[in-house]
């Protein structure tokens, strides 16, 4: 494989967005290299990580009535819909398949480099082990997250975190997906508010297409690291129809697979 295809996928609801994520994986598998998802959601909706109580999501006020979906990769949960999403797979015996932070690192070094080109300082963080049990991703803090230093940030926390990242390792595959906020998100009260990168710029500038300006960059920086080309897709993957997309979008939107834990 020459170049890392990239798909640029419009909004979709929580189950059909997991089920994606996974039928990438496989994609990686059969291509032999580095592709890539970026897609959006219906609405706002919280994702929690593959072990994660769903009773303590249900006595959450801070996002009651909001849709539910649980991810097939660890960490906290994420409020979607003013965030940018992206999924990465790549087969297991690519460079950055043996170790898990190889593949944190290059995404998310890769993004400190794009937002420090329209004037926003990040840097990978340390892990902090007092917040590992936070259930909410932003507010943990692992290894490789993207955080930058803000004054609303609290003195415990000294930064805000703006991007995270989970992995699952399957069979043949490695997926990583992850957001990076945009925007606060108003649809949720407080506790599920998480300050973003339009509080740190003032605005987040827009391709024409809808999606952020810097996304090209960071694209074109992960590929460099690979001394590859990045391939625009001419279609979502959602319409390609995907092997096995609506047999996973069942299984994730099932009561049995949200309420597992």
């Amino acid at each position: 494989m020459n170049g890392i295809a990239v798909w640029r996928d419009g909004a979709a609801d929580g189950p059909t967005n997991m089920a994606a994520d996974e039928c990438l994986a496989a994609e990686a598998a059969r291509r032999g290299g580095m592709v890539v998802r970026l897609y959006r959601w219906e609405g706002t909706t919280v994702s929690l990580g593959a072990f994660q109580s769903i009773a303590t999501a249900r006595e959450c006020d801070a996002i009651a009535g909001v849709p539910l979906v649980r991810r097939p990769s660890g960490g906290g949960a994420i409020v979607h819909g003013s965030d940018f999403t992206y999924a990465v797979a790549i087969p297991k015996r690519h460079a950055w398949g043996a170790k898990p932070q190889s593949l944190y690192d290059a995404v998310h070094g890769a993004m400190i480099e794009s937002l420090r080109s329209c004037g926003v300082e990040t840097r990978l963080a340390d892990p902090d082990p007092a917040a590992e049990g936070a259930f909410f991703c932003f507010d943990r803090r692992a290894g490789g997250d993207l955080t930058a230093d803000h004054p609303s940030a609290t003195a415990a926390a000294r930064s805000v975190k703006l991007m995270g990242s989970a992995q699952r390792r399957l069979a043949d595959a490695v997926l990583q997906h992850g957001s990076l906020l945009l925007e606060s998100n108003l649809d949720v009260g407080p506790a599920a508010r998480h300050l973003a990168l339009a509080d740190l710029t003032g605005a987040v500038g827009q391709r024409p297409d809808g999606w952020p300006a810097w996304v090209d960059e960071w694209l074109e920086r992960v590929a460099a690291s690979l001394g590859q080309q990045i391939e625009e897709q001419p279609v979502s993957f959602l319409g390609t129809a995907p092997l096995g997309l609506a047999v996973g979008r069942e299984r994730f939107a099932a009561s049995r697979w949200t309420n597992r834990r």
